[in-house]
């Protein structure tokens, strides 16, 4: 997990040494917290393949495409940026680039590239890669890169220039609070890619059929083999650059496999039996492995998830959608009732297993200090306000039927998909489904595979109605720009949008571009609570829950050290004798 992350306070995160979760059946487990101050790794040893789950098969193996999870999570560790996060200091570190330099105005600011660097093919990493990945990729209006949102400033662009062979000028319009977290993004390999740009064909390559020898990146790691359905494989980078305080080689692990696993519940069963070395759990599962007694598992509850899970409604005015229809999904009124409909309490106790929280903001309890419970309005769980808000617009049961009709006939009706195999949200949305049937709603709710699912809500002609869906969440409010600004190629209830809908969302997006430039911490804090409240106010989307953070492992490894944003040192983690 690579996360494009700003630097926090670690006060802002919250550990305890561990808690006893029940299961239903009686049996208890050990819920382990770590702090980051035990983050110490000590010199390992090389060897050994490492098992692991992938949810779906990728929709794309090229970076700058990605925007779903089944993508980014195979190719997330091929790639290298500028700079990462270290997750136990908070504090931005050089990766690719060895030192910078910042002008006194903060606009100018000089990177001087590592000059140990290598693509996994041996071809050597300079300027001119850094340069074609940010003027050529993520500036060329072409190519719908979401890491463009990211890297606009109001706007406006940032100049790159290179200066020598190592050396690159990033000159900004303005001061840009986040600019280090966001040279976390992936570089590109300008020698493999640069040709793609000019004819034309770069957002189709690198798909998941072209030949893997042609996917090349500075990352620890390289694929090897992906067997669709199956597995993705894994070998170390010959040419990694980072080595560990003896000059040995990083990772430690040799080798790595991505089992491919479309349910969860297969999943568990299958770390369970050993068949995999570590899994994130559902609160769900927690029974399950109270029930399997194995004292060699470990549990880690990691805090809440940054994670979120909402309803959305399609908005946009150019979607193929019954224009009566959008008018009701373009009514906060409308949003507002269906608020009020989902009994989210009711959905963490029987989808979670008590281990989570309702959620009705943007963000969860893992973004402090932004996240500030009595700063948002709440929707309680109130069949009754939801049909009074619902008949306050129009909407009746005019022939007795039990649906209701709007003010032109029209019943009631929509249709609901989610992501088939994915259990929560199959569940969710029967929920969902039932009590909007008690409202008189008719949902008609349609698990469909993951990258179909994606395809219809980033691709014209933008066919669906409504979907419940998750989006993984940033340390940075900035590096949500690409959800919450009406531009935003993941807006996605009316997306890139040349010109604000809506007045709420043209002061959201001033709110958002204004908090990008605003480099007084506090000041910061203040700008995003008011975009995050209108969009609570406004319910674009439907928050629903956030559950725990939960990680099983085996007790096999030295230096695992998880966290709710990704791992720490991960490269350094090993087997035991």
């Amino acid at each position: 997990m690579k996360p494009v992350l700003v630097a926090l306070l670690v006060a802002f995160l919250s550990f305890l040494p561990f808690h006893m979760s029940n299961s239903p059946e009686g049996g208890k487990v050990e819920l382990i917290k770590v702090s980051p101050e035990e983050f110490n790794p000590k010199p390992g040893r090389e060897g050994g393949t490492l098992y692991f789950v992938l949810s779906g098969d990728p929709k794309t193996l090229n970076p700058a495409l990605a925007q779903e999870t089944t993508s980014t999570a195979v190719i997330g560790d091929v790639f290298s940026g500028l700079t990462r996060l270290d997750l136990k200091t908070m504090e931005v570190k050089p990766d690719l680039a060895r030192r910078w330099e910042v002008s006194e105005d903060g606009r100018v600011w000089t990177f001087y590239l590592r000059e140990d660097v290598r693509w996994s093919d041996g071809t050597p990493f300079t300027a001119d890669d850094v340069v074609f990945t940010f003027n050529e990729v993520y500036y060329n209006d072409d190519i719908p890169s979401s890491t463009r949102d990211i890297l606009t400033i109001k706007g406006r662009k940032i100049k790159v220039e290179k200066i020598d062979r190592y050396a690159v000028r990033f000159t900004l319009p303005e001061p840009f609070a986040p600019f280090l977290n966001a040279l976390s993004a992936e570089i590109l390999p300008r020698h493999r890619l640069q040709k793609h740009v000019r004819e034309g064909s770069f957002n189709t390559a690198w798909n998941v059929n072209t030949p893997l020898e042609e996917i090349v990146g500075t990352g620890p790691w390289v694929i090897k083999e992906y067997i669709k359905g199956q597995r993705v494989v894994y070998e170390r980078n010959p040419y990694y650059y980072r080595k560990d305080e003896r000059e040995r080689r990083l990772p430690y692990i040799k080798r790595k496999v991505g089992v491919i696993i479309g349910d969860p519940d297969t999943a568990l069963l299958k770390f369970t039996n050993g068949e995999l070395d570590y899994i994130g759990l559902r609160p769900q599962d927690i029974q399950h492995i109270a029930r399997t007694d194995r004292e060699n598992i470990k549990v880690y509850d990691l805090g809440s998830t940054p994670s979120t899970t909402f309803l959305v409604f399609n908005q946009n005015p150019n979607a193929k959608v019954a224009k009566h229809k959008l008018k009701w999904f373009q009514n906060k009124v409308f949003r507002t009732a269906i608020s009020h409909a989902i009994d989210r309490e009711g959905i963490c106790y029987l989808v979670y297993n008590g281990l989570a929280k309702p959620l009705y903001t943007p963000i969860t309890e893992a973004n402090r200090p932004y996240y500030d419970e009595r700063y948002y309005p709440t929707y309680e769980y109130d069949l009754k306000r939801a049909r009074e808000l619902l008949e306050s617009i129009g909407f009746k049961d005019r022939d007795g039927d039990g649906i209701l009709e709007d003010s032109e006939g029209h019943d009631l009706k929509f249709t609901l998909i989610t992501n088939a195999g994915n259990k929560e949200r199959e569940t969710i949305g029967n929920i969902i489904k039932e009590d909007l049937k008690k409202i008189g709603i008719e949902v008609h709710f349609q698990p469909i595979d993951f990258n179909s699912l994606v395809a219809r809500l980033t691709s014209p002609p933008y066919e669906w109605e409504a979907v419940i869906i998750g989006l993984t969440g940033s340390l940075d409010p900035h590096f949500g720009r690409n959800v919450w600004h009406s531009s935003g190629t993941l807006h996605m209830w009316n997306p890139i949008q040349k010109k604000p809908a809506t007045e709420w969302e043209a002061e959201v997006d001033r709110l958002i571009d204004r908090g990008a430039v605003e480099l007084n911490f506090k000041k910061r804090v203040e700008i995003y609570k008011k975009a995050y409240r209108i969009i609570t106010e406004q319910q674009p989307m439907i928050f629903i829950a956030t559950p725990k953070s939960l990680l099983a492992a085996y007790d096999k490894f030295e230096n695992l050290f998880p966290t709710v944003w990704g791992w720490y040192e991960e490269e350094r983690l090993f087997f035991k004798n």
